[in-house]
């Protein structure tokens, strides 16, 4: 008596407590998001600021700056496109093969329901009456109604199933005809949005090839395009306390500094500066140069949250994992950024498309590690 009782107790208290918990979670959930705006409105400030410097150095950044910016829309609308294409390619195949299915029904049922007509017209139109007839024992003309009745029924019903399923594959195969169009038209798109993406890397290397006639030596290169040590550390303090008290919200939450030689390659491919040795344009690599094909997915070496997805002069468009504990990955160098800041990222998780943006002769990937700012060997850190 004791155990039912304490059973009703439980059973009646459950939903109270679901009750009072979700108000709960509602409150933690408008905290969180809060918070989360409070932390992208700091950190486009941040990025506003760092805007605001580089266009005081000069003209050369802002040129390639709204060069590059034009390559990124360009990639992302063409992105949009390719996954709404996937998208309908797969509904398409599903409506194929609803179509196949109900055909495939189809034909069993016009053998079974020709069978019924045949045997219809085999008794004629009277079929009744000669059922009737045909009976030796009144006793029978009960039973053999109630056959005919059922028989006429199951006739009846067979028929509208049929034309039920004629018309529902009448309605699928003008879908597959509409889907097919629409395919159609996202293909030339596709095709349109590749054509300004072309236009737009051959806008970028225009402007490049300015930039580079106005300097007649190296130095003045760097000095214009060149990466500010001083500026990327900034940036990365305002960055590291920006996101310092904003919570994990990953699955796979170990310590960063658990992950040695653990962590996936942000791209496959060929090393053309390791750490320490020198970059294309001279200066000293302080992560990795990696050559990639324009267009290649760019991805998270471990997990994270956004923390910069914007360009930045020396690095062009450029993406900042922030990893807790003072631990970043810097991707640069890219075409398109494909995360928002405040956006929570998994291992593998594509964040950018490779590029070569900032003032790069090549599409190739410049990949850092830093802990507190200062720059870490990758290789150790990275899967053999």
């Amino acid at each position: 008596m004791r155990t039912a009782a304490l059973l009703l107790m439980l059973a009646l208290a459950a939903p109270v407590a679901l009750a009072q918990g979700a108000p709960e979670r509602a409150q933690k959930e408008a905290a969180a998001q809060k918070r989360l705006d409070a932390l992208r409105a700091q950190i486009k400030a941040i990025a506003n600021e760092q805007r605001g410097l580089e266009s005081e150095r000069g003209d050369a950044a802002k040129a390639l700056r709204a060069a590059d910016g034009k390559v990124n829309e360009a990639v992302r609308a063409l992105r949009r496109t390719e996954a709404g294409i996937a998208t309908q390619e797969l509904e398409l195949q599903q409506l194929e093969a609803k179509k196949l299915a109900l055909e495939a029904g189809l034909s069993e049922q016009r053998e079974a329901l020709a069978a019924l007509v045949r045997s219809a017209y085999a008794l004629g139109r009277h079929e009744q009456l000669k059922l009737l007839l045909a009976q030796d024992r009144m006793s029978d003309l009960a039973r053999v109604l109630a056959y005919h009745r059922y028989f006429q029924a199951d006739r009846q019903q067979r028929i509208t199933g049929l034309l039920a399923e004629l018309r529902e594959l009448a309605a699928v195969a003008q879908q597959i005809v509409d889907q097919r169009q629409i395919l159609e038209a996202a293909r030339l798109q596709q095709q349109t949005e590749l054509d300004a993406l072309e236009a737009q890397r051959g806008e970028r290397a225009g402007v490049l090839a300015t930039v580079e006639a106005q300097f007649k030596d190296r130095a003045a290169r760097l000095a214009a395009l060149g990466r500010d040590e001083k500026a990327v550390l900034r940036l990365l303090e305002q960055l590291r306390d920006a996101v310092a008290d904003i919570p994990r919200q990953v699955d796979d939450n170990r310590p960063f500094a658990t992950r040695r030689g653990q962590l996936g390659r942000p791209l496959a491919g060929t090393a053309l500066a390791a750490f320490g040795g020198r970059l294309p344009d001279g200066r000293t690599s302080d992560g990795l140069l990696i050559a990639g094909t324009a267009g290649a997915e760019v991805r998270a070496v471990a997990p994270g949250r956004i923390a910069y997805s914007d360009w930045l002069k020396g690095y062009g468009l450029l993406t900042i994992v922030d990893h807790g504990d003072g631990w970043m990955s810097l991707y640069a160098f890219n075409d398109a950024l494909l995360k928002d800041v405040g956006d929570w990222v998994r291992s593998g998780e594509p964040l950018a498309t490779v590029g070569s943006s900032g003032g790069q002769g090549r599409p190739a990937l410049y990949f850092e590690l830093r802990r507190n700012g200062q720059p870490q060997d990758p290789k150790p850190w990275l899967r053999p």
